[in-house]
């Protein structure tokens, strides 16, 4: 039987321990804060390192090498260097949320995505649990780590954004999740520039606007991000099928592309006479920061 230790007995160590469990593998107990971890990699197949990712590297220098036992972590934006002590060395990073053990375990059971790095024996952790296993290298993990945490974090952060915009006017977010839901069903069926509908995908900037005149301030610059990153995507859109002059043409009336300030990739104007975005192949106008809302 294969066997296990974790050092870390926090939530995302202890949902992979009840998963490995459920699939053979005999756990052989956890360490934490205070315990002698010296000899923690003796009489296991595998170590994990379960901690907060700054503590990985002290944590693994304090642990005694053992050839036979592979040391992994368990962090998204780490590589291996931060094992160097241990001459077998892997990464497992899980792309699902693990809120508690329970529902962590079963996510992990659920055919998910696990980003892998180092011994081949992560690559077995994965099979067993009925995964898909991604490579992704040391010096691509952080910008990996970027968008997993735009992936969910991110994404946890907005509907934060909705549920208080919604109970300003008397709604409870649930009011909202069925769109949120049918929006993500869209990217996954369709991919993201094609998904993307509402009135920055059509170029309604007196829709925008009124938006931003009818939030709290404090609202506004979270609000004025997405608009620019709808913009974006709308552009990257119309470059794809053609139609990005058509796009440029939307800008409010009262707006002249040609005389608007240089801006960056990405950048939306402040001044309030000058609501643009600067969007890769072009000025599209409409965009408006937090200044002009």
């Amino acid at each position: 039987m294969r066997t296990v230790r974790f050092i870390g007995p926090g939530r995302a160590g202890r949902s992979l321990a009840s998963a490995l469990a459920s699939c053979g593998w005999e756990v052989a107990g956890f360490l934490g804060r205070g315990d002698d971890v010296d000899a923690a990699a003796a009489g296991v197949d595998v170590l994990c390192i379960s901690t907060a990712d700054d503590a990985v590297a002290a944590v693994a220098q304090a642990v005694r090498p053992e050839a036979g036992t592979v040391v992994m972590h368990l962090s998204g934006s780490l590589g291996l260097e931060v094992l160097s002590p241990h001459p077998r060395r892997a990464a497992l990073h899980p792309l699902v949320p693990l809120p508690d053990p329970d529902d962590g375990s079963r996510r992990l059971l659920g055919g998910v995505t696990f980003a892998v790095a180092g011994d081949p024996v992560v690559r077995r952790i994965v099979d067993s649990l009925g995964g898909r296993a991604v490579t992704v290298a040391d010096a691509d993990r952080a910008a990996y780590h970027a968008a997993a945490c735009i992936a969910a974090n991110h994404v946890v952060a907005l509907l934060g954004q909705v549920e208080r915009v919604a109970a300003s006017v008397g709604l409870p977010l649930d009011a909202f999740l069925d769109l949120t839901r049918a929006a993500v069903e869209d990217v996954d069926r369709l991919g993201p520039r094609r998904a993307l509908t509402g009135p920055a995908a059509r170029g309604d900037w007196a829709t925008l606007a009124r938006h931003g005149r009818a939030l709290a301030p404090e609202e506004r610059p979270g609000y004025n991000a997405g608009v620019g990153l709808a913009v974006r995507l709308a552009a990257a859109e119309a470059a794809n099928d053609g139609s990005l002059g058509e796009v440029a043409h939307l800008a409010p009336p009262d707006v002249e592309p040609s005389a608007a300030p240089a801006l960056s990739e990405g950048q939306v104007d402040a001044t309030p006479d000058a609501p643009h975005v600067r969007v890769p192949g072009g000025l599209v106008g409409g965009a408006v920061a937090a200044g002009a809302v």
